[in-house]
This record gives C-alpha cells, sequence and structure tokens, in this order.
C-alpha cells in the first residue's frame, strides 16, 4: 500500500474510532469530570507509568542478554525512544527503531537481533494478558447480566483464541532458535532459485533473527522471561484502576485485567499514539461491563491515555535529541532499519 494511502487509511480510521468515542456523549460533562477527579490516585497511576517503562527496560536487557549484555541505560534509553516514536509516528514504528537505537549505542548487538526479542516481548506480553483475562472471566468475575452477556462470551471466546495463537507462535520461535547456523545454511540454498546476493542476505538475516530469540533455546530463561512480565502488567493493572477509581469507576482492580485485555486490542490499530482506539476500548469496557457513565468513561480514557504516552514520550524526546535525532530523524531511522532488513 503506497504510503499516502497508507496514511490515509489510519487517519479515517482513528477518526472514525473518535466519533464513536464522543458518540452520546456530553463534552462539558467529561471535563467536568476531569476537573473533579481525585489527584492522589492520579499520582499513583502516573507513578505505575515510569515503573512500567523500567520494568519493561529491565525485561528487554534480561531478554538481549544471550546477544551482548547490554546495560539497563542503554536498554532504558532505546525502549523510550521507540514507545515515543510509536506516539508520534503511524504504524508502530517504534517497533523498528527500538532495536535499531539499540543497536547504535550497543556495537555488539544487531538490529535483527534485537528485534526479534522485541517480537518474542509481544508475545511475552500476550501471554500473560490472556493469563490474567482467564483469571478474572474463569474465576473473579460477578455474573454477567443480559444487557453483557453476549460481550462476555465474546471476550471469553476470543480471549481462548488469541491464547491459541500466541502458544503457536512461541512453537515457531522455539523451533526458529534452535539452530541459527542451521537455519542460515537452508535459507543459503536458496541461490539456485535466487540471485546469489539476495539467498546470502536472507541467510544472514535469518541468522541474526534466530540468534536474537537465545531466550527460547533455554526454557528455564524463558520461564524467568515470564515471571518477568508478571509484575509489568500487575504494575499496568494498578495504574489502569487507580484512573478508575480517580474518576470514581464502579471498576474492581481485577476488573483491570478485562479492560487491559479490551485496551491491547484498541491500541492495535495503527493510529499515532493509538489515539482512537485507546478511548473506544476502554469506554467500551467501563460502559459495557462496569456500568460506568458514558462522560465519566471518556474522561477516564483521555486520562490513561496521557499518562500511558506522556512519561516515554517526553523522556523518548529528550533521549532522541541527545542522539541527535529529531522527529524527521526517527522517520528517517525507521525507513533505513526497513531497507536493512531489521523486519
Amino acid at each position: 500500500m503506497r504510503p499516502s494511502l497508507r496514511a490515509a487509511v489510519v487517519l479515517l480510521a482513528g477518526f472514525a474510532l473518535l466519533v464513536l468515542v464522543l458518540d452520546n456523549v456530553d463534552l462539558r460533562g467529561v471535563a467536568s469530570q476531569i476537573l473533579h477527579a481525585r489527584l492522589g490516585w492520579l499520582a499513583v497511576s502516573l507513578t505505575t507509568m515510569v515503573v512500567n517503562v523500567a520494568l519493561r527496560s529491565w525485561r528487554w536487557q534480561y531478554l538481549l542478554e544471550p546477544l551482548g549484555r547490554p546495560g539497563f541505560g542503554a536498554s532504558f534509553r532505546a525502549t523510550c525512544v521507540g514507545f515515543a516514536a510509536s506516539t508520534v509516528l503511524p504504524a508502530r514504528a517504534g517497533e523498528v527503531i527500538r532495536p535499531y537505537f539499540l543497536s547504535r549505542q550497543e556495537r555488539s548487538i544487531t538490529a535483527t537481533g534485537a528485534f526479534a526479542t522485541v517480537i518474542l516481548e509481544r508475545l511475552l506480553d500476550m501471554l500473560t494478558v490472556l493469563a490474567l483475562l482467564a483469571l478474572y472471566v474463569l474465576l473473579l468475575a460477578p455474573p454477567p447480566t443480559d444487557a453483557n452477556h453476549l460481550a462476555f462470551e465474546t471476550v471469553k471466546w476470543a480471549g481462548l483464541t488469541a491464547a491459541a495463537g500466541s502458544a503457536f507462535g512461541l512453537v515457531v520461535l522455539f523451533v526458529l532458535a534452535g539452530n541459527p547456523a542451521r537455519l542460515a545454511e537452508s535459507l543459503a540454498r536458496l541461490e539456485r532459485v535466487l540471485p546469489s546476493r539476495l539467498a546470502g542476505l536472507l541467510a544472514s538475516v535469518a541468522e541474526k533473527f534466530a540468534t536474537g530469540l537465545g531466550a527460547v533455546r533455554r526454557p528455564g530463561r524463558l520461564a524467568v522471561a515470564l515471571l518477568l512480565s508478571v509484575p509489568l502488567w500487575l504494575s499496568i493493572a494498578v495504574g489502569v484502576w487507580s484512573v478508575a477509581v480517580a474518576f470514581r469507576l464502579p471498576v474492581p482492580f481485577s476488573g483491570a485485567f478485562l479492560i487491559i485485555a479490551l485496551l491491547v486490542v484498541g491500541v492495535a490499530v495503527p493510529t499515532p499514539g493509538a489515539v482512537g482506539g485507546f478511548h473506544a476500548a476502554f469506554k467500551f469496557g467501563a460502559t459495557t461491563f462496569f456500568g460506568a457513565a458514558d462522560d465519566a468513561a471518556v474522561g477516564a480514557a483521555i486520562v490513561l491515555h496521557l499518562f500511558s504516552i506522556g512519561p516515554t514520550l517526553v523522556l523518548g524526546l529528550l533521549f532522541a535529541a541527545h542522539e541527535g535525532l529529531n522527529l524527521s530523524g526517527m522517520r528517517t531511522l525507521a525507513d533505513r532499519a526497513d531497507s536493512e532488513g531489521t523486519v
């Protein structure tokens, strides 16, 4: 798809989602809800957003150890820059920029290998979110009402399907990670049907990618990475729940597990900063499953979204500026990463 057409589709999707969010909503009521939110609980939520970045960086540092043992500072800076890029650029560009930015600071780590750990991160995130969702749906949720029964069942079966897909993805990564050199040799044979230079490039990229999946080759290391994902997503749940309490939404702490699962779906819409998708997912969850008022749900969604992107946006832009990167430089970095086979 041409860049201009892709941008138009993304903007149209974002606009449609914002219309959905603001449907049947009084903007003055939303403003009033924001002004009367409980500041103490908002402070708790904002604090968790910084903690989340630190926990993500710590887990990523652990996944990267088989590649070259980067420092926590390097993984923290790259994480912030990546999330900032995803906020201001379309199509989740930060997922590509983050490993490339790290490879510029840690010369022993290839961008392709680091990108493999980003994919592994996403699977670990998905499995953890789905485990929390299953805990809520199967054990902690009150019986669904007639009004939300269909939505409840849809979320439950969608979660089970996604869990199966995530588990299959881990199996595929395990197979790819089994023997990087053998994978490279197998792809190098493509020179029989492809130009030798292209076959060699594919083999080199595949070997670096498989090497980056070092955590998958050792079940013990993979189990530790999964355990590191638990405090991360519990911290995220605390942040979501704190905003709900600040806006007096009738959402229990365990209900944040359901809200998080819906937010994961919402942010999958590739609008810059997940604008529209994030808000629609939160409003849907808060009003459909917990009976929150539209004005309060939208106000909470706006504040939670600002908290979610604010710390990483500020820190990421500062770290990028320190490396001489502005917004145009980030876009160039993403294009260069694509052209060099990072993804």
